[in-house]
């Protein structure tokens, strides 16, 4: 077939356009480019953590992929004990967050989809079996994997109704790809029918689960709470709405909903997560043009100064999202009020706190109706509803209380995931 042939000249040729995009994020931000690293090589300090046994290759595009393979890392450490764990990430933000966890013996970045760079990374790790977490489907890599006789597998597996039209169009493309994993574990039986449709072998793709819901989970207690909000100077007298990983469009929105809360709950502290750090400078200009007091969160470090009502805690760290919704008494998460897809809305639902989110959740269509059926949430049509919905929320300690536990209960209900992957992966890897 051409195809193949054609995939790689059109890789080549976006190449350079590949290293200049990498090279200006670096420069920006300040941070090293590795572009050793992106064309296959492994860090001294890295190879080092991998000798002393076999190796099992996790793959996870960003932060969201990172933390939904938090328990199968967990898992993969206990039934394999013997064998080293290697995390590749493809975003600098996903490296930030699973160097961070410590779950993997080593991390580094997926080598760019070109032969040289992905020969160079398995000749350095020769792993014995691969997990690409979600749906990262590249031509070269799976190709150059078969041939080493290399099992192949994809966990938490998903195809969004939104993106599956695409993926059809396209089925040309990758069936050749997906013929070339040797189990695919999808999350719902929607995702499974669209991923055969597609051209992934009938006999190799099982609905295995959402390893989302295999976080761990657990009521907030008083003291836990009143220790977190002591960390981030916010005083035990103010409510808190934490408004998670938003976007552009959406801030404005989220901010003219939480300024008339206000006017019932001047003690209401707003957190402002956005969801890419690079755009915290754009979120802050926005604040200041509406003469709202503003506080990042790097500098709270420098002071010990205490937050009040009315004020905005902008975060412009990473990683610390769940720790945040811990301390909140009500969360919104992003992605939601304009159409992006939604984010996951297990987070503060493992921690018992009450969640809302807008009408776009496209990308999390099961959980988000999971988390509706349970009552472990409330899907708002627009701002106005979204702040007369928080304000009952925010007045209502008995409402926030049984929505919280609502959600304590789905994670119990739906746990699982891990094992069903595990049981997979030993089928072509014996513990």
């Amino acid at each position: 077939m051409i195809w193949p042939l054609l995939y790689a000249l059109l890789t080549w040729i976006a190449l350079p356009f590949a290293l200049l995009y990498h090279g200006y994020r670096s420069v920006s931000r300040g941070r090293k480019s590795a572009f050793g690293e992106r064309f296959g090589t492994l860090a001294p300090s890295a190879a080092a953590a991998l000798q002393g046994g076999p190796v099992i290759w996790l793959h996870a595009v960003s932060v969201g992929e990172v933390m939904a393979a938090r328990p199968l890392l967990k898992g993969l450490r206990q039934r394999y004990p013997d064998y080293r764990l290697l995390l590749t990430v493809t975003t600098e933000t996903g490296r930030v967050v699973a160097e961070r966890d410590g779950l993997a013996d080593a991390v580094t970045y997926f080598p760019f989809d070109i032969g040289p760079a992905v020969r160079r990374l398995l000749n350095s790790v020769s792993p014995r079996a691969i997990i690409i977490m979600e749906t990262e489907i590249w031509p070269v890599f799976s190709l150059e994997v078969q041939r080493r006789g290399i099992p192949l597998l994809l966990a938490n597996g998903r195809i969004s109704q939104r993106s599956f039209p695409r993926y059809q169009r396209f089925a040309w493309f990758f069936k050749p790809v997906l013929e070339r994993f040797v189990g695919l574990g999808m999350q719902s039986e929607a995702d499974l029918q669209r991923i055969l449709s597609i051209g992934a072998p009938v006999e190799r793709t099982r609905v295995l689960g959402n390893l989302k819901y295999d976080i761990s989970f657990g009521p907030v207690d008083w003291p836990e709470r009143c220790q977190l909000r002591q960390q981030y100077c916010i005083p035990q007298q103010c409510s808190v709405l934490v408004v998670g990983s938003t976007h552009p469009g959406e801030e404005l929105l989220l901010l003219d909903a939480w300024r008339n809360l206000l006017t019932s709950l001047p003690e209401l502290l707003l957190v402002l997560v956005p969801r890419h750090p690079e755009r915290v400078a754009e979120v802050e200009q926005l604040l200041n043009t509406r003469g709202i007091s503003v506080v990042r969160r790097s500098q709270q470090d420098l002071s010990s100064q205490q937050l009040r009502g009315g004020q905005v805690l902008l975060v412009d760290t990473v990683g610390e999202l769940l720790r945040l919704y811990t301390l909140a008494d009500l969360t919104f998460v992003g992605g939601s009020l304009v159409p992006t897809g939604g984010h996951n809305l297990l987070e503060p639902a493992s921690r018992g706190i009450p969640l809302l989110f807008g009408p776009y959740m496209d990308n999390f269509a099961e959980i988000t109706t999971l988390v509706l059926d349970y009552g472990a949430g409330v899907q708002v049509a627009d701002q106005r509803e979204l702040q007369e919905v928080a304000l009952e929320f925010l007045i209502t300690p008995e409402l926030r209380q049984v929505v919280g536990t609502n959600g304590l209960k789905l994670l119990r209900d739906r746990g699982g995931a891990v094992g069903r992957h595990l049981d997979m992966l030993s089928e072509v890897l014996p513990p």
